[in-house]
């Protein structure tokens, strides 16, 4: 062995011990008799198994499941159980350790528990099914019924490749963060592990959105002084304020999240400069579990006499705690520099469980110490999701990112029940949360003692009551409104009961007239009859005959059996996009419109997504639909995470090419303007766009209110570089106040 390897190797012995004696300290807290003995025993297995085994930086690939113990241990407060799956999560999947190996080493707990783990890694997915994405995430949460740890550890495990995803290919970057961003970062959320959801957010959108995230991670390295200054004078402040009250607190003062102001600053149209509340201040109280409530709204009772308060972002989550469980006052404050300053009031277990979730929680819950956290309610509704035989595992991911990782709405019942449920949900949602039956025969709703019709979008702090009728029974109009996933999945099981009875008189229906015509029916013969009509199943052939969509005048059942079999629409849009796929997979396309696809060369078509108008310089890949062939989008297109999370295997590498194709051709893109109503502001900014930029406009329209106007303007241009010329241009006018990319 040369030097340089034995240095090497050296290294990374000394590199070894150092990370195990920090994974030892980082579980001091938990460790009782005989712990230290087991973590040893899992961590020697580890190395064993993984001691050939680099991970795609060089760096030994022990360093992960030691990385992954160390935040379950740190980051998230788990024991020793979970420090002992957490190193050997990857052991089964990946090298010659068994399962029954684990049980007999280990026991049945940590052997069940990495078994979760192995069944549900989604770091390679099979290409040819469109859905195991999405089946993999069903199988994680049906962990939930078993033990949650399982997925708080893939959490973990998710954590530490987003932190080291610098040294993965652009495209396997793009796909893991947008999963991350669309899937795990909002079931962090809602497993109160507030600290890990952040990060995930944040380092989701450093390779999704890179451009705007450096501008913003620049402009808070450049207004850190200012900010470390105003929070320091405002904390003092504060903290001879809060003296008086005699409580035991701290204060903390800390920046917003990458992720949280590049969402305001999108959502309000505005730039960093005018996102006023950068930062948030916490104020963490000690105090007895029975005086928490009282020393909270004494704190927040303090503000309200001493500072200019922000009614609209006042927020009570002590009242009525979240579903993850995380509790907490917030308001936001006038500070004496007239800026506005968000502070969060809570307690040291409040915080303890905001920061580490579900561990915290049961930690406290073992403890004897009876919070309402509402967390096994939520669980509860997952497993009830979870537990519908009928849900498509596509269906399902959506409407679990729908329901269970949004925001919430409070109501009550007529007797005053507190019911919790997704943000937009409907009177017919509630009336499905009370029960199945009240779903199927809700004719309408009063709310607040007024009658409501069934799409009623249910408000903070309504009180509802159903009304029904025998009836009534549910139509696919109700698809339209319910958003929970237990009326939609109530509801499309009743249909579908509905379909099958239907199909069932049409099966008997064609069962007899294959016997009036003399002819013996095969399955062959109604597959051939599913194919002539271009449906999908016999279900839907059956169905459309009871219904009498299909009847004599429609289908000469002789004539239509003799003849060739064709393929159906989605037959052939399958076979295209496979083809596609496969094409561009080992291939790859300089094309004179300027974008490479792929990795060698080969004739691909592609159009532009409309739904967020790429143009060269911006970060793009590209997506094998089924029907419309390859469509190229911006990364941080809106529709970008869904695509990548649930269809990853769709997602080629794409690039603007670089020469002088890129100046023959026009993009079409549109801009939003606002200012001040005054005589030739239109014509100056239509002189800029025609006369100077020599730009073609596509459409402009403008709207004027109380000496303000709005303007939204199509035009072509040729790359970023001249769109951003264009909008410099424009706001250099007098009188315009913010010139913005709309898609």
């Amino acid at each position: 062995m040369d030097t340089a390897k034995i240095d090497q190797a050296a290294h990374e012995k000394a590199e070894l011990l150092k990370r195990y004696r920090q994974l030892l300290k980082a579980c001091k807290s938990t460790l009782e008799k005989g712990d230290k003995e087991l973590i040893r025993k899992a961590f020697d297995m580890a190395l064993e198994a993984h001691k050939d085994m680099r991970r795609k930086s060089g760096e030994p690939y022990i360093y992960h499941p030691i990385a992954v113990a160390k935040i379950a241990a740190e980051e998230i407060g788990l024991g020793t159980t979970s420090v002992v799956c957490a190193l050997l999560h990857d052991v089964v999947e990946d090298t010659y350790i068994t399962l029954p190996t684990i049980k007999k080493q280990f026991g049945a707990k940590v052997a069940s528990i990495i078994d979760g783990l192995t069944k549900i890694s989604a770091s390679v997915f099979n290409e040819q099914t469109n859905s195991l994405q999405a089946e993999n995430f069903r199988k994680m949460l049906l962990t939930l019924g078993d033990d949650v740890r399982v997925i708080i550890l893939k959490l973990a495990d998710r954590l530490h490749n987003m932190r080291t995803l610098e040294s993965m290919s652009r495209n396997t970057q793009l796909k893991i963060a947008s999963e991350t961003l669309y899937i795990y970062a909002p079931l962090a959320n809602r497993l109160g592990l507030y600290a890990i959801k952040t990060e995930l957010e944040d380092l989701s959108i450093k390779f999704t959105e890179s451009k705007q995230y450096k501008l913003v991670l620049g402009k808070l390295h450049e207004t850190k002084q200012e900010r470390d200054k105003f929070i320091k004078n405002f904390i003092d402040d504060l903290d001879k304020k809060l003296q008086s009250l005699g409580l035991k607190y701290k204060i903390i003062g800390r920046p917003k999240s990458i992720y949280s102001i590049m969402k305001k600053m999108q959502k309000q149209q505005i730039p960093f400069e005018e996102v006023y509340d950068l930062f948030a201040i916490r104020i963490i109280v000690d105090s007895p579990l029975e005086m928490e409530k009282a020393d909270s709204f004494q704190i927040y009772g303090l503000l309200t006499e001493n500072y200019t308060l922000n009614p609209a972002r006042y927020r009570d989550w002590i009242t009525h705690p979240k579903s993850n469980g995380y509790e907490s006052l917030h308001t936001t404050v006038l500070s004496n520099d007239n800026k506005w300053v968000e502070i969060q009031i809570r307690t040291s277990r409040m915080d303890d469980i905001a920061e580490k979730g579900y561990a915290a929680h049961w930690k406290y819950k073992e403890a004897g110490v009876k919070t309402d956290s509402g967390l096994e309610d939520w669980l509860s509704k997952v497993r009830e999701t979870l537990e519908n035989p009928e849900s498509n595992a596509l269906d399902f991911i959506d409407d679990f990112q729908l329901n269970f990782m949004g925001e919430e709405v409070f109501v009550f019942t007529p007797k005053g029940s507190l019911k919790k449920l997704s943000q937009h949900a409907t009177a017919l949602d509630f009336a499905y949360d009370v029960h199945s039956d009240v779903g199927n025969h809700c004719i309408g709703a009063k709310v607040n003692n007024k009658l409501v019709p069934l799409s009623y979008k249910l408000q903070n702090g309504d009180t509802i009551e159903i009304l029904t009728s025998q009836k009534q029974k549910p139509n696919e109009d109700w698809l339209n409104f319910v958003v929970t996933g237990k009326a939609r999945s109530k509801i499309k099981y009743y249909l579908k009961e509905e379909i099958h009875k239907v199909a069932e008189e049409g099966e008997e229906s064609i069962k007899r007239r294959f016997r009036n015509s003399g002819i013996e029916m095969t399955n062959e013969d109604i597959e051939k009859l599913v194919k002539h009509f271009d449906l999908k199943t016999s279900m839907d052939f059956f169905y459309l005959v009871g219904k009498g969509s299909i009847d004599n005048t429609t289908l000469n059942l002789k004539k239509t059996l003799a003849e060739k079999p064709r393929q159906t629409t989605e037959d052939k849009s399958q076979d295209k996009a496979r083809e596609n796929a496969e094409k561009a997979k080992h291939k790859n396309l300089v094309r004179p419109d300027t974008i490479i696809i792929g990795e060698n060369d080969t004739d691909l078509d592609y159009t532009l997504g409309s739904c967020c108008a790429p143009i060269p310089g911006d970060d793009i890949f590209a997506f094998v639909t089924v029907g419309e062939g390859i469509k190229i989008h911006r990364t941080n297109c809106k529709n970008a995470p869904k695509m990548m999370a649930t269809y990853g295997y769709r997602v080629l590498k794409a690039r603007w090419s670089k020469g002088g194709a890129v100046s023959e051709k026009s993009f079409l893109t549109n801009i939003s303007i606002v200012g001040t109503d005054s005589v030739g502001i239109v014509q100056g900014i239509t002189d800029i766009i025609s006369k100077q930029m020599q730009v073609n406009m596509k459409s402009i329209s403008i709207d004027t209110v109380d000496g303000r106007f709005e303007g939204s303007i199509s035009l072509y241009i040729y790359d970023t570089n001249h769109l951003d010329d264009i909008i410099q241009k424009i706001s250099d006018l007098d009188g315009i106040y913010e010139v913005t990319r709309n898609s």
